[in-house]
């Protein structure tokens, strides 16, 4: 037997028996995951107002990783949010307070997204009430698109 091979079958029984004396007698070890079934955990609830009030509101279904939903443009919109998403770093992070903003009103638009992006919860507000607002949702323009947009 090569010695390349004899170190991998080496190296499995190792971790086999490492994981097998974790698990103490008579209990049932954990699965492994599943097979992805279909189903992404990177899926987001958009709604956006051209006019500022929810109740007047188009709201899309935005899905990644597959691709889907209801979102005219979904797949630019995942290449969108992949392009924003940094480790460690909250893409939909608000505007941090005191932050020094441009006074230009953009509008009564507003938007709201809500879901799981990248393992974490999202909860996000967008308005464009000044440069930093306006900046934000631009950075999600295509995420954020409003309905005659």
């Amino acid at each position: 037997m090569p010695l390349l091979h004899r170190l991998a079958v080496t190296a499995a029984l190792t971790t086999a028996a490492s994981v097998a004396a974790l698990v103490p007698a008579g209990a049932t070890p954990l699965p492994l995951p599943l097979p992805f079934d279909g189903e992404s955990s990177d899926r987001l609830v958009i709604a956006v107002s051209e006019t500022g009030d929810p109740d007047e509101a188009a709201t899309f279904v935005l899905s990644c990783h597959p691709t889907g939903g209801t979102h005219p443009r979904a797949r630019a919109a995942c290449a969108q949010l992949d392009s924003e998403t940094r480790w460690g770093r909250d893409p939909f992070a608000p505007v941090p307070p005191g932050a020094m903003c441009t006074g230009q009103y953009g509008g009564p638009a507003t938007a709201r997204v809500t879901g799981r992006w990248a393992g974490r919860p999202v909860n996000a507000w967008f308005d464009r009430t000044n440069g930093c607002e306006i900046a934000r949702w631009n950075r999600f323009s295509v995420v954020l698109r409003t309905p005659g947009g």
